[in-house]
């Protein structure tokens, strides 16, 4: 995300060598904490495992699953780095091209795994794997086809500065702090799902699909935003600025009603496309208003992430989500959980993203313009 901010801020305001600086540093970064992922992972799953709660079954799948699926740590961030420069250098084809390549390599190899060879979560995790070695190998060729003008020999002392490195670590780790406080909060959602019953984890897990279908069509608002605002701002271009936002929550929360639309009139329907369990999907329908309530309480939060990200103000970003989640979602669940049973836990979900679209707002003023 980072990344993306950097890129386009460089590119709108044409500074074609720090564009090459951004794309080597990310790199570098990405495959050090790959390789520092891969040598903590017995220590990183026996904490995880510690936090997160489940069945005995479920916590062996699930391991079997991590200690596969964690040697793609190389191929996962290095992807992420080279999708954020591509979207920062204002090309969404090519991450576009990747997604669709990557996912369509993982379905089909899921399918020869599990249906084909019988394999479980193993299989999964294989499949992803391989999925991602695959999309790095692409995006390295795309990168070296298109932008070879960029990738020229620089010295190291260059690319290293201090200065540079400490602006890129402090952004970065906003950024990381952001994104561990909100993987903790999904993270959590999961574990009390599991701690209620196997059947409430089921039920949440099969609703949680539609959040993430949802999410991948917010997260294309908020790549937008990343790319575009990261440019006016480069530019030093305050009127495209404000009307680049203006739009982007024009589109952005026209998606979100019709999601919110779709999920009213279709959600059994598409359930049944996930799984022919009637137990199952009779249990999630007590649970539809939580769904379609979700697209319209967060995707401000979405657009405004990149909006964010574009102009690099990742401290209030950081800031309001840490209000967001210690503030608003812990207290609502344990509030409540008493009262409502599972009903807290998509409640909270709820309050936690509406209250990041909302003071991501209140700081917009200052922060953005």
């Amino acid at each position: 995300m980072g990344t993306t901010g950097f890129t386009a801020q460089a590119f709108g305001a044409k500074l074609n060598q720090e564009i090459s600086f951004v794309l080597y540093r990310s790199l570098a970064v990405a495959f050090g904490l790959a390789v520092l992922l891969i040598l903590l992972q017995f220590p990183i799953q026996w904490v995880a495992f510690k936090l997160l709660d489940g069945s005995e079954e479920v916590k062996f799948l699930a391991r079997e699953y991590f200690y596969i699926r964690i040697l793609a740590a190389p191929a996962t961030l290095g992807l992420y780095a080279l999708q954020g420069w591509f979207l920062g250098m204002q090309n969404a084809k090519i991450p576009m091209i990747l997604a669709i390549v990557i996912n369509s390599i993982n379905i089909i190899l899921n399918f020869i795994f599990i249906i084909g060879l019988k394999m479980t979560s193993d299989g999964v995790a294989m499949a992803s794997v391989i999925a991602q070695y695959s999309g790095l190998v692409l995006a390295l060729i795309f990168l070296s086809a298109k932008y070879k003008d960029y990738l020229r020999r620089y010295k190291l002392k260059l690319i290293f500065s201090a200065k540079a490195l400490r602006q890129f670590f402090i952004v970065n780790s906003d950024i990381f702090i952001r994104t561990i406080l909100l993987i903790s909060v999904l993270a959590f959602f999961t574990s009390m799902s599991a701690r209620i019953s196997d059947e409430v984890l089921a039920v949440n897990t099969l609703l949680f699909q539609f959040f993430f279908i949802f999410s991948y069509f917010a997260d294309g608002f908020a790549f937008a935003g990343e790319s575009l605002t990261g440019k006016a701002k480069g530019a030093g271009d305050s009127v495209i600025l404000k009307k680049t936002v203006s739009y982007l929550f024009y589109w952005g929360w026209g998606a979100s009603l019709l999601f919110s639309l779709l999920f009213s009139f279709g959600l059994k329907p598409l359930m049944w496309v996930m799984t022919d369990n009637e137990e199952l999907i009779n249990l999630a329908m007590e649970y539809k208003w939580w769904i379609i309530l979700l697209p319209v309480a967060s995707g401000a939060a979405f657009i405004w992430d990149g909006i964010y990200i574009g102009v690099t103000a990742s401290k209030a970003m950081r800031n309001s989500m840490i209000v967001a989640s210690i503030f608003i979602f812990l207290p609502s669940y344990y509030l409540t959980i008493n009262l409502f049973g599972n009903h807290s836990l998509w409640l909270a979900l709820n309050l936690f993203m509406m209250s990041r679209g909302l003071l991501l707002w209140y700081m917009a003023p200052k922060t953005i313009y």
